[in-house]
């Protein structure tokens, strides 16, 4: 694939540094890399090459020892993470070790991380979203937070082009709220889910049940494959149908020549040269040697993710930031956020026994949101907004696993389809705290000697109040839709159950109160650009990876150009 950074020491300059492989950090590789600066991409995990080395990818369950499910002794691996239930023997490769990247939970909080090339857009459930300018404006309207430094226009044209090249599905609505993608044709709603939207939107003028957004192929693109509804996304894609740094934007760097991939390498900090005000590069643990070095570059990308970002940053001290880099305001650290989730309603819907859907198709409904868009949709028991997750689908063999049963005429029946459900879940827009936080660490330290993070967050009154009216408006959109046994829920889950980290190193207009320009800039430190979730002022209530993608490329464009004009 690329070139391997082994010898280190007669090879350690270069133009751009990349932190991180994942989602913005791949983006950031092919952006630099194509507008001709030699990248080097530290990655702190092992490589995972596209196809290569996907060992489960067409494994069925009675391929596997545990049927999928995973062992005591990879569950104390995964202390932490296996919380999510997201875990299993098919995917566990991909998902980091928590007994040697310990965290502590200061509050309860789920930190899922994925330590290899291409991080977790590898596990990510695609689901691609644009924000609007209602989510640019909101904490200038409603004083949460800080004002957002750009608005929709400045973002739009970027949407359009990471989509083009990233492949996105839908269907265009024309809502303002939910601005339209460049899409690819979309997949199909099944029959119940189209018997459920025709009733939904009928009885409520202004809610609207689509196909969910995603970063799947449905034609064809750049060579990639188109989706096969296998529904094993998280083992790897063979087809590159669902978009993966490793398999659409790292193979776009490397075809350049301008790419170096250098794993197994923790980064501890940035190095701050402070006579000349700038970042002259990173200092890196090798996680096999334990060995120091320092790397060098004109421009820096931090795209570890939203917490491990932050924590780079927090321990990057100097004389010029003694509190971290970027720190000058106090803000690094704070306004962490992250969406709610699990709480809604599930049913049994009656009708279309004799039809099923073809494959597993590895997406589901969505309900955008519709309170609090306008005076006539204001609601006055919670600011912002949240949207629906879900889809139908009919009770398979699984279902006899708790059935006192056995013989021939049990297995019969259970190869016949059980009755059609639906379900949908919330997601709500968590406000910024600035008492959400993260902070260092050092009487906790990793394998490595370095310190790790505590985390102290929870969703507040505002955000239960949202989750209250999701269960509600859930359980009453399935009666007037006609299901039966209907269960509506709210699992409480602490913060980082959706998996959205955000917030930590937050763009903003004024350096005394952000860490990031409008070009998500350092403040004080223009040649290191955050594009990962930790710069991000608002949480929205839809899926933020589509947005990570959009500024980096357009944070890369401005890094190239400033360094042509010798500004950085």
């Amino acid at each position: 694939m690329a070139n391997f950074n082994i010898d280190a020491k007669s090879n350690q300059t270069y133009d751009a540094i990349v932190i991180g492989s994942g989602i913005s950090g791949g983006w950031a590789a092919k952006e630099l890399c194509e507008k001709g600066l030699k990248t080097l991409v530290l990655e702190r995990g092992r490589l995972v090459e596209h196809v290569k080395d996907y060992p489960t990818m067409n494994l069925d369950p009675w391929d596997m020892e545990l049927r999928g499910s995973i062992s005591p002794e990879l569950q104390e691996k995964h202390y932490k993470g296996i919380r999510s239930g997201f875990i299993g023997e098919t995917n566990e490769h991909f998902h980091a070790n928590d007994q040697e990247n310990p965290y502590t939970e200061v509050k309860p909080f789920l930190w899922v991380r994925a330590h290899q090339m291409g991080g977790r857009s590898l596990l990510w459930g695609k689901q691609c979203y644009r924000l609007s300018d209602l989510d640019f404006e909101a904490n200038a309207k409603d004083g949460h937070g800080v004002d957002w430094p750009i608005r929709y226009k400045d973002l739009a044209p970027w949407y359009t082009y990471v989509e083009k090249f990233a492949g996105i599905s839908g269907e265009a609505l024309g809502l303002p709220h939910l601005p339209d993608s460049h899409f690819l044709p979309p997949m199909e709603l099944n029959c119940v889910e189209k018997d459920i939207k025709n009733r939904l939107e009928k009885d409520y003028p202004g809610r609207h049940l689509i196909i969910g957004r995603a970063a799947h192929l449905t034609v064809p693109l750049n060579g990639r494959g188109k989706c096969q509804y296998r529904n094993r996304c998280d083992r790897g894609c063979p087809y590159g149908a669902y978009f993966s740094s490793n398999a659409v934007t790292l193979p776009a760097a490397n075809a350049t020549g301008n790419l170096t991939i250098r794993p197994f390498s923790i980064v501890q900090s940035i190095i701050y040269d402070e006579s000349k005000g700038k970042a002259k590069g990173v200092r890196i643990i090798d996680s096999e040697t334990h060995e120091e070095i320092e790397y060098y570059a004109k421009v820096v990308f931090c795209n570890a993710s939203a917490l491990s970002s932050t924590q780079i940053l927090l321990n990057s001290t100097s004389n010029r930031f003694p509190e971290g880099m970027g720190n000058d305001c106090g803000e690094l650290g704070h306004n962490l956020m992250d969406h709610t989730y699990r709480v809604g309603a599930m049913g049994k819907f009656e009708g279309y026994e004799d039809q099923y859907y073809s494959g597993r198709r590895p997406n589901g409904i969505y309900i955008p949101r519709y309170v609090n868009l306008d005076e006539q949709t204001k609601s006055d028991k919670f600011l912002r907004g949240f949207g629906y997750q879900g889809g139908a689908g009919r009770a398979g063999w699984g279902a006899g696993a708790n059935m006192d049963d056995f013989g021939a005429d049990f297995k019969d029946r259970l190869m016949k389809p059980g009755p059609w459900e639906f379900f949908i879940t919330g997601f709500a827009e968590c406000l910024p705290y600035h008492d959400n936080k993260v902070s260092l660490n050092k009487g906790v330290l990793d394998k490595w000697g370095q310190p790790t993070l505590s985390i102290d967050a929870e969703f507040k009154e505002n955000e239960k109040a949202m989750n209250k009216q999701i269960r509600e408006d859930a359980k009453e959109m399935l009666e007037r839709a006609g299901l039966k046994d209907i269960l509506d829920f709210d699992n409480q889950h602490e913060p980082g159950f959706g998996i959205h980290e955000m917030g930590t190193a937050r763009m903003g207009r004024d350096a005394k109160t952000s860490v990031l320009n409008g070009n998500n800039q350092v403040h004080g430190c223009k040649n290191v650009y955050v594009t990962d979730g930790a710069c991000m002022t608002s949480s929205s209530c839809v899926n933020p990876s589509l947005t990570y993608m959009a500024l980096t490329a357009r944070a890369a464009d401005h890094a190239v150009s400033e360094l042509k004009k010798m500004n950085l």
